[in-house]
């Protein structure tokens, strides 16, 4: 019997709730607070600062196909972030079912 296909959220559960996933938008959200505190500290002495270059290459290379400029373009961060993770969880699914469902059958990864 096929599987039935997963809704839009169940997807979006069931990729994104992994360690791998989670610990890179963590990583990711960790930059971009830095980077908040960095743009508010500089703009008090009135120094310009590059460290939002810090948030797009954290989520490069998706990030790069949002180069807007201004405000719009920082909608392309969180975006990519989401897009990267889903394929991380992707990713460590498929690695770790496909170990399990080899060691289920009696066959050996290592």
């Amino acid at each position: 019997m096929p599987k039935a296909s997963r809704s839009l959220p169940q997807a979006l559960r069931h990729y994104l709730a992994n360690p791998l996933a989670l610990s890179y938008l963590g990583v990711v959200l960790a930059v971009c607070l830095w980077v908040a505190v960095d743009t508010f500290s500089a703009a008090s002495s009135g120094d310009a600062s590059f460290a939002g270059v810090w948030a797009i290459l954290a989520t490069a290379p998706t990030s790069l196909l949002f180069t807007f400029a201004g405000p719009v373009g920082l909608i392309g961060i969180p975006i990519s972030a989401v897009a990267q993770a889903f394929a991380l969880g992707a990713l460590y699914r498929y690695v770790t079912e496909r170990r399990t469902h080899g060691t289920a059958n009696g066959v050996s990864s290592a």
